[in-house]
């Protein structure tokens, strides 16, 4: 079988690559995945791709199968969904998803590949490493049934977390966004939305997920008292003012951060990182998630597009990257082995 695959490298901020790698022989208990589709996670792999990677975060911000290091060179991503060519009988020829970068094959352990299933399209299940954000996410907010919750920022992220609030019985949800556009992915979603300045307020709970000060400003203003602002955002190396006088304390509200790198502390005790993420693909059976995909290119097209999403000349709130034929071959260099260890961090943090 051919061994050859490329992968996206970030050579230095703000400059993408494909480069050529020989693959290994897979293990007893690896496999040999064919990558389907990869998806970027436009708000962190945006910010590592411009260098906004804090030098003090970045353990905390390596991708399960990141290689290299920050700010580059670094082969960074962690959304690919492919096809099991090699490895145990009970996975060859599964559509799996697993947290590996952009890259055409590659061979990790088989526990690090989860299984798709058979009612979840592979260019949909792209989105399973953000609604597992999503599902810590409301883990760690705990809403309660007719909770009135708005979410603050339309992105991959908060549009995941929108779209599972829906669920939610008798909650009334809306979803606020400065960008009118972003209306259409709450129509889709069956959620109501509202511009910054027409929000609801009184809320129980405000989920943040713009990545701006502004954003998490109003989500403090939207709040009832005692209330509490759930934190997705990630603000790489930039710094936050937050309206903490006037009536922040007299009102008695809560500012509570979730990260998806640990499991939330109120199902840690029983739930594994494969339990959440098994959950968040069976919750992808949803069409309606289809709305968040906005945008796509091929793979060899991926190092343009990336800078084109760095710089918003792209707007595409998740990338979709499509494997459908290796072009022909050029001068791109050769990446050393691919790294097979098991993923020890699971550290993900995601931006709008």
């Amino acid at each position: 079988m051919d061994r050859s695959a490329r992968a996206f490298w970030l050579r230095s901020p703000g400059r993408g690559e494909l480069r050529d790698t020989h693959l290994p022989e897979p293990a007893e208990n690896e496999v040999l995945v064919r990558t389907l589709f990869s998806g970027v996670s436009r708000g962190t792999e945006t910010l590592v791709f411009r260098g906004g990677v804090p030098e003090s975060q970045y353990a905390a911000m390596r991708a399960p199968f990141q290689e290299g290091d920050f700010p580059g060179p670094v082969k960074y991503g962690y959304l690919n969904v492919g096809i099991v060519e090699e490895g145990p009988a009970e996975l060859v020829g599964r559509t799996v998803f697993c947290l590996y970068p952009h890259q055409s094959r590659y061979v990790v352990p088989a526990s690090a590949v989860t299984p798709v299933p058979e009612n979840v399209p592979a260019s949909r299940a792209v989105l399973a490493g953000t609604v597992e954000t999503a599902v810590n996410a409301l883990w760690d907010a705990a809403p309660l049934i007719g909770d009135r919750i708005s979410v603050v920022g339309a992105g991959m992220v908060g549009a995941s977390v929108a779209a599972l609030l829906a669920r939610y019985p008798a909650a009334r949800v809306q979803l606020v966004d400065a960008d009118p556009a972003r209306a259409e992915i709450a129509r889709a979603l069956g959620i109501e939305f509202a511009l910054p300045a027409d929000a609801a307020g009184d809320r129980d709970l405000v989920v943040h997920a713009s990545a701006t000060e502004a954003g998490l400003s109003r989500a403090l203003e939207l709040l009832a008292p005692e209330g509490t602002v759930l934190e997705l955002s990630w603000y790489g190396d930039r710094k936050v003012a937050l309206p903490l006088g006037e009536a922040f304390h007299s009102r008695r509200l809560v500012i509570r951060s979730s990260q998806v790198g640990s499991v939330s502390p109120a199902r840690s005790a029983r739930r594994t990182y494969a339990d959440r993420l098994a959950l968040s693909l069976e919750l992808l059976a949803d069409p309606a998630f289809d709305a968040l995909i906005t945008g796509e290119c091929a793979f060899e097209d991926l190092p343009g597009t990336m800078a084109a999403l760095a710089t918003g000349e792209t707007t595409a709130m998740c990338h979709l990257v499509r494997y459908d034929a290796d072009p022909p071959r050029d001068d791109r260099k050769t990446e050393r082995p691919v790294d097979r260890t098991s993923p020890t961090k699971r550290s993900r943090p995601h931006t709008a």
